[in-house]
């Protein structure tokens, strides 16, 4: 199966106008594990003690998975992951020529000479080694290849892919990761970012050309307009790549919110997965598909996700939703009478941009 490698703690609140309280965190953290997620990356010691505490609470809340944290790939940054005890460690580097530029005056051979440092003393603190590679989708994939089989060299463990600014497209994604994947020489996981609206498809085509992992956030929280969703990766595992995961609704339904509330984004109603409305059906041949089958026009059951279904009665709506809805009122309709009020109800709700409720419906039929 693939890993779930969750960011929420980390990349989620970078989000600009987002900051997690302890208490938040440990909730979150703990919601992540009940929910589906294999790994959290949880924060970045070199922040400070105050994030450092942090991190030490939810090490000791003792989740069976591994705990990961983000640092430079300097001593100082594995330094302050050590003194947290912290058992795996993403190290970050500049992989493109544009921020190896920015970030070490263009000299490649410092950047090989400090990341086989930092490498070498983190595996012989016994930890999990990911190598971080900063904007991987803008460099070039041979030094790629140089890098992943020179940090297996060092004893590095994975190697993450990073699409740090959003330019990828699921095509260029796979033949990027393909080519990098048949070396053989690191496990690769994908970091996806979501400023052309592909994070999440992104992570998903890294993950069919050979990546073993993908970093998610819950409800795609991250830097500018986020990273790939948790809940959407881990459904799209689930249902289209039919990997064996139980998933706790109730719990995918409060991580959702929690994380909702504690970064004051709320969710939109359409939104993937876990949007309220999105097994909401008006259209009339849809209602009437839905009621024969209720796979007719869902990939999936609300009830997988803490969901609902509805059938409002809106503009589009046939007679097959008033008959549903006088139905479930006690009222055995007259299929004529049901055709007569179609016109008024769809008039109504275009002149007051709100669907009717069943007792709107029900005194409508009674008095037409």
């Amino acid at each position: 199966m693939a890993i779930i490698n969750d960011t929420t703690l980390r990349d989620g609140e970078q989000a600009p106008y987002v900051a997690f309280n302890t208490k938040e965190k440990l909730n979150i953290a703990k919601l992540l594990y009940e929910s589906g997620a294999d790994e959290l990356e949880v924060g970045i010691p070199a922040m400070g003690k105050k994030e450092q505490d942090d991190l030490k609470e939810i090490l000791a809340l003792n989740l069976p998975m591994r705990v990961m944290s983000w640092n430079r790939a300097t001593m100082s940054d594995l330094d302050a992951s050590l003194s947290c005890g912290i058992k795996a460690v993403d190290l970050s580097i500049p992989v493109s020529q544009t921020l190896i530029d920015v970030k070490f005056n263009g000299d490649k051979d410092k950047l090989f000479r400090n990341l086989e440092n930092v490498v070498r003393l983190a595996k012989q603190e016994g930890l999990f080694v990911c190598i971080g590679g900063e904007d991987s989708s803008r460099a070039d994939n041979e030094f790629l290849k140089e890098l992943m089989i020179l940090g297996a060299s060092f004893g590095a463990d994975r190697f993450r892919y990073c699409d740090t600014i959003g330019i990828l497209t699921p095509n260029q994604t796979y033949k990027n990761i393909s080519y990098l994947a048949a070396e053989n020489s690191l496990d690769i996981e994908m970091h996806t970012h979501n400023d052309f609206g592909m994070a999440t498809a992104n992570a998903i085509a890294g993950l069919e050309a050979g990546a073993i992992s993908a970093n998610t956030t819950v409800i795609g929280l991250g830097e500018r307009a986020g990273n790939a969703s948790f809940e959407q990766v881990l459904m799209s595992l689930k249902h289209q790549f039919k990997e064996q995961r139980e998933i706790n609704a109730s719990k995918l339904q409060e991580l959702v919110q929690s994380v909702s509330f504690a970064a004051n984004r709320p969710i939109c109603s359409s939104r993937p997965i876990v949007g309220e409305n999105i097994f909401s059906h008006e259209s009339g041949i849809h209602v009437n598909g839905m009621i024969k089958n209720s796979s007719s026009y869902e990939a999936f059951e609300p009830e997988g996700v803490g969901l609902h279904r509805y059938f409002p009665i809106g503009k589009h709506s046939g007679t097959s939703t008033l008959l549903y809805h006088l139905k479930a009122s006690g009222i055995k309709p007259l299929a004529q009478r049901v055709q007569n009020i179609l016109p008024i109800v769809r008039e109504i709700v275009t002149n007051r941009k709100k669907v009717l409720n069943p007792q709107e419906l029900k005194e409508l039929y009674l008095c037409s």
